[in-house]
């Protein structure tokens, strides 16, 4: 019934945009969706055409869980391969390596002698004989899934860097590259590990020309560089990160010498994109500097080309080089005012592609589009039972934090509610390395749908906004971080639209600890406090790597962000609490160890403190079920009306 219904949603086609209708003024107030319409599955995430533009892959919403799933396109009668996605791992990347094949990078949290480490695997799947094949799993390494490079030619080998072993002295423990076949798993090696060397980098033609050299006892890395597989790899360039320095990575290879492009910083301290002579690393163009924001991805097509950039410009992030992409999001845009069109995913030939049309104010519909035949073919919506209709307004806002520095946030104000003196959430984003932007959060809809306004503030130290921006966090975690989203609160109610008396914050992962610690720091701003797989102490946290090769690296920044983690750590602070506090976590989550809101539940329970620990055993850090979807939202709104109602 599933796979029937995926098919039947498969064949719905449409015009472009024109026809939809005209909303029509109600006369008494609708009810919100329901939670289980918030909590629905997407139809899919990280959804890849084929190279013939003939099947779609990615990871689908399929009975309530998420699934890797193959399917025709648009009256393909082929059968939908349908694959769960293995115990204690999360599916990252999908890749097309030829118009039969998949593979998927998973990442898990597995135990490893007295320890639980990370380690990443692959996994090719075939949509003709919907088997799957375990990609190098015998080595035993700890990451053994770096994919380096996929053909453009349809043949079945692809190129991954791998460990043999978890010991550092042991050969085999310096990642050597394979050629694998992803229709069997044979290998054969093509080019040895060798001392030091973490990560290794290819070209479009599958020619390893780059390693990255890491010392984690001395913090520092090199960069070992060639030409072509013809060519012995010689020493580049070096970096101190205890200076913060980075090295100059190649992204994409130029034809006919050591010229190459890399994101890097520019003098205002925004990554943009710049040509470079490998050999002297001079630089020898800017390629691409965005007005606004800055670089945060590039897509390059199979056959070496920069097709375009993705930009932390909130109301224009894709800039394209490719003059018929360029004029075909511009013709996009024209048709649909006001809303985001992006192109997700193209055929070899970039005649054929997926394109979403979406906003912060619905979770959009996924379409088809063939530029021979010119009209876009609905596929489906992203959210069937929210379908494409509108829901809370969603706008930008900028406000000064109590030294001057400007934060921008993210405001959603409840649909039909004149946004003055409201009830008000502060919900701090998760890194705390990310930013919230103009995008479709389901989180911040919902609990405007109930009635609250939701403030999502870019705090110092978020990314985004330059390298200046980011500095700004260090030494700040637990101080101005937080200021910031005190100020936010703050500001809203000097501008009338929260009402001082009943505001809460809610957060997840850094943001759950930023939730923890607002009520600690600041025990008389919150009515409640909703932590959702949060970190309650921090100098756990800054200790586990999970094992990972540049646990030092990663130590050192984690200790750069504040001169004493204990002093800021939630569970530390219980005593100057004064909210009741939610905690909710998964106990399949890979991220944050479910031990630390156990800890949190038990200390402020010891200390008499109103805390509830909603403890979820099947779900992950990104709630990919929609059980623990429900289980989530239905208990962040019995909680919030308990404590912060909204009428």
């Amino acid at each position: 019934m599933i796979c029937r219904f995926l098919l039947a949603a498969l064949l719905l086609t449409g015009s472009a945009f024109a026809q939809t209708p005209s909303p029509v003024a109600a006369t008494t107030p609708a009810a919100p969706p329901s939670v289980e319409a918030f909590a629905s599955l997407p139809f899919v995430e990280r959804a890849e055409l084929s190279p013939d533009g003939n099947h779609i892959a990615g990871i689908f919403g399929v009975g309530g869980e998420q699934k890797i799933l193959i399917m025709p396109l648009m009256g393909g009668t082929t059968k939908a391969v349908i694959l769960g996605v293995p115990d204690e791992t999360q599916p990252g990347r999908i890749q097309w390596v030829n118009n039969d094949n998949i593979i998927v990078s998973l990442t898990g949290l597995l135990p490893i002698e007295t320890d639980r480490w990370y380690i990443t695997r692959l996994l090719a799947v075939n949509r003709l004989s919907g088997k799957f094949t375990k990609l190098l799993w015998d080595l035993g390494g700890q990451n053994t899934g770096d994919v380096l490079s996929v053909p453009n030619d349809g043949s079945n080998e692809i190129l991954v860097a791998a460990q043999a072993t978890i010991y550092t002295n042991m050969s085999g423990f310096w990642p050597t590259v394979y050629r694998v076949n992803v229709t069997n798993g044979k290998r054969r090696k093509v080019v040895m590990g060798r001392e030091g060397v973490l990560d290794w980098g290819a070209d479009h033609l599958g020619q390893v020309r780059v390693g990255v050299g890491y010392d984690d006892s001395r913090l520092t890395s090199r960069l070992i560089y060639r030409r072509s597989n013809d060519e012995a790899l010689r020493q580049i360039d070096k970096a101190d990160h205890k200076r913060d320095e980075a090295l100059t990575v190649p992204f994409l290879y130029l034809p006919g010498g050591d010229n190459a492009l890399v994101l890097r910083d520019n003098d205002a301290g925004r990554t943009s994109i710049f040509e470079v002579d490998l050999a002297t690393q001079q630089t020898v163009k800017t390629i691409f500097e965005p007005e606004q924001g800055e670089v945060d991805g590039v897509l390059t097509s199979d056959d070496g080309k920069l097709l375009g950039a993705s930009t932390t410009n909130k109301t224009s992030p894709i800039f394209w080089f490719d003059a018929d992409l360029a004029n075909l999001q511009a013709n996009f845009n024209k048709s649909v005012p006001n809303a985001r069109v992006e192109i997700e995913s193209m055929s070899a030939d970039r005649s054929k592609m997926l394109v979403r049309v979406a906003s912060a104010e619905t979770p959009g519909v996924l379409y088809f589009y063939d530029t021979n035949v010119g009209v876009l073919q609905k596929i489906a919506p992203v959210n069937e039972k929210l379908g494409s209709k509108k829901l809370s307004p969603v706008k930008l806002v900028r406000y000064k934090a109590r030294d001057g520095l400007e934060i921008e946030a993210v405001l959603t104000t409840p649909k039909g509610k004149d946004p003055k003196n409201l009830p008000f959430i502060v919900m701090p984003h998760g890194g705390p390395w990310a930013h919230d932007g103009l995008y479709y959060d389901y989180w911040a809809q919902f609990l405007a749908s109930r009635g609250y306004v939701v403030m999502q503030p870019n705090f110092r130290g978020s990314t985004g906004y330059g390298t200046e921006f980011l500095n700004k966090g260090k030494g700040q975690m637990g101080f101005a971080m937080q200021d910031d989203i005190t100020d936010g609160v703050k500001w809203a109610v000097n501008q009338g639209i929260a009402d001082a008396k009943r505001v809460c914050i809610v957060g997840a992962s850094y943001g759950g600890y930023a939730a923890m610690w607002g009520i600690a720091k600041d025990p008389d701003l919150y009515r409640c406090a909703i932590s959702i797989s949060g970190v309650a102490a921090l100098r756990r946290e800054v200790n586990d790597f999970g094992g990972k090769l540049r646990g030092n690296l990663y130590k050192m920044q984690w200790q750069e962000m504040t001169p004493d983690f204990n002093a800021v750590s939630p569970i530390n602070a219980i005593a100057k609490i004064k909210a009741p506090l939610m905690l909710i976590h998964g106990k399949r989550d890979v991220t944050v160890d479910h031990v630390q809101s156990q800890k949190m539940f038990n200390a402020m329970t010891k200390a008499d403190k109103a805390v509830e620990f909603v403890s979820l055993p099947l779900a992950d850090h990104y709630f990919t079920r929609e059980a623990d979807r429900n289980k989530l939202l239905s208990s962040m709104e019995a909680f919030l009306a308990k404590h912060n109602p909204a009428s």
